[in-house]
């Protein structure tokens, strides 16, 4: 790249490391970020979405405030899975050290630094900056019974209806339609009594409300609303206590007709921590699915997010960009940002053939329509841990047979070679998904009952049947 870029992107990543201190820099900045700075955007390429997804809850504001003193302008700030950054993140101890920070996570602000204590009744969510507007959501096939969901609720919020539970994978809007009826709700109906949270954030103040024995303030806070929306909805399966307590509150919530509007990554049977009394609640209200855009609407995307820079998109490029990347959303913007970014530093128009030039090596690596990332949120999902516990050394019964079946399924479902495998799950040597594979395939073969354990005690099950279930899953 250009040296000029370079200038601006080390010097963004040291005002970054002065603003969350060495540690968190090295934790989930040195080899897992890349900044590029592109007519008022800056564009923050991650090497998987869990990583960027972390980055973004935690780190946003150090980010924009680290962008606006080098560039000299307030810039939007946009998140994308950049391929070549798996090969950068080979230090295993940085990958546990970011499974350890997930679970040694304590309440944190938008800047990264911890948060200053605050009373566990004190309203904060209603007060944030949140950025998703159903106004600027692209509605196609895929989504539009959760949009009309969404904006039903933002039309009319007093009306009484069932809980809804919007899921899907990584980056297709789930967190875009909860964050646009808050702000619906804040903007049409400033009388009505919500709160946005997301799981992690509902478990830490939750136990920072026992901490201080504030419970009757946490439960008024979140007990006493007319819309509770609680985004990652699977961060608290394998918290029994914070799963039992979201129980009540959802109780106390939809009991006198009130509204909750829920997000994960996975269907509520499909979240293997879960209790079965909180699991058939879920169920019975409204479940809705989001699934990966169509091509109409990956190319409605690409020219709104354009229009959005201040670019124009010839068709051809739409329709080459739109064809090739079908994962998610924000891979589509990455490769529309990297793009803009070349034409930009280079001074050379947006053609097809730059297109080509500039994209090919990143459509070669993420133009599947089955990701092991995909695989990882889906499996860790089920086991109640998270990607990055899957990209550690550890090797308890549960992390161990998780990995296991993330990389059998790899194996299956993508075009990828045991040590492309490895390397994109935590940098194991291709031995490793080998036996791994060798191994899941045996105990298939004896028609095994595996256990693991969780939160709520040991767990048994058929190995067929989860692995068909995860499979089931994977295809919707």
């Amino acid at each position: 790249m250009p040296t000029q870029l370079e200038n601006v992107e080390n010097r963004i990543r040291a005002r970054i490391a002065e603003l969350v201190g060495p540690q968190k820099f090295k934790v989930w900045f040195k080899d897992s970020t890349r900044f590029a700075p592109v007519d008022g955007r800056l564009h923050v390429g991650v090497p998987n979405q869990f990583i960027g997804q972390w980055i973004e809850d935690h780190f946003a504001e150090a980010i924009q405030t680290a962008a606006k003193e080098v560039v000299g302008e307030e810039v939007q700030i946009s998140f994308a899975v950049d391929p070549s950054l798996f090969s950068l993140q080979r230090n295993r101890q940085q990958l546990n050290a970011q499974a350890a920070s997930l679970e040694k996570c304590t309440p944190h602000d938008r800047r990264g630094s911890p948060a200053k204590p605050r009373s566990s009744g004190e309203a904060a969510a209603e007060t944030r900056r949140l950025r998703g507007r159903l106004e600027n959501f692209v509605v196609g096939p895929s989504n539009r019974l959760a949009f009309s969901v969404a904006q039903s609720l933002v039309e009319n919020p007093t009306a009484e209806g069932p809980p809804v539970f919007l899921h899907s994978a990584c980056g297709l809007g789930k967190t875009h339609l909860l964050q646009g009826i808050a702000n619906g709700l804040a903007r049409q109906h400033p009388q009505i009594r919500w709160a946005y949270a997301t799981g992690e954030e509902f478990t830490n103040q939750f136990i920072r409300a026992i901490q201080e024995r504030r419970l009757d303030a946490f439960r008024l806070r979140f007990r006493n609303l007319d819309v509770l929306l609680l985004d990652d909805m699977q961060f608290i399966a394998n918290k029994r206590a914070t799963q039992e307590e979201f129980f009540h509150t959802f109780n106390a919530i939809d009991a006198v007709g009130k509204r909750v509007v829920l997000a994960s990554d996975a269907n509520p049977r499909m979240i293997g921590d879960l209790s079965e009394s909180l699991v058939s609640r879920l169920v019975a209200g409204m479940v809705v699915r989001i699934d990966r855009p169509d091509f109409a609407t990956r190319c409605e995307i690409l020219r709104r997010r354009a229009a959005q820079t201040r670019n124009e998109l010839p068709p051809a490029v739409v329709e080459y960009i739109a064809e090739r990347v079908q994962a998610n959303v924000r891979e589509l913007e990455g490769c529309l940002l990297k793009l803009i970014a070349c034409a930009s530093l280079t001074q050379i128009p947006i053609t097809l053939d730059l297109a080509r030039r500039t994209l090919d090596d990143h459509l070669t690596q993420s133009g599947r329509a089955l990701s092991v990332a995909d695989i990882e949120q889906s499996v860790a999902a089920y086991f109640g841990l998270t990607p990055a516990d899957l990209h550690t050394s550890r090797k308890s019964r549960t992390i161990a047979l998780a990995r296991n079946v993330a990389m059998y399924l790899a194996r299956k479902h993508t075009a990828l070679s045991f040590p492309e495998i490895g390397r994109l799950m935590g940098d194991k040597d291709h031995t490793t998904v080998l036996l791994a594979h060798r191994r899941i395939g045996k105990l298939l073969e004896e028609d095994a009952q595996v256990s693991w354990r969780t939160a709520a005690g040991s767990q048994s099950r058929s190995l067929r049947e989860l692995i068909a279930d995860q499979e089931q899953q994977l295809r919707r």
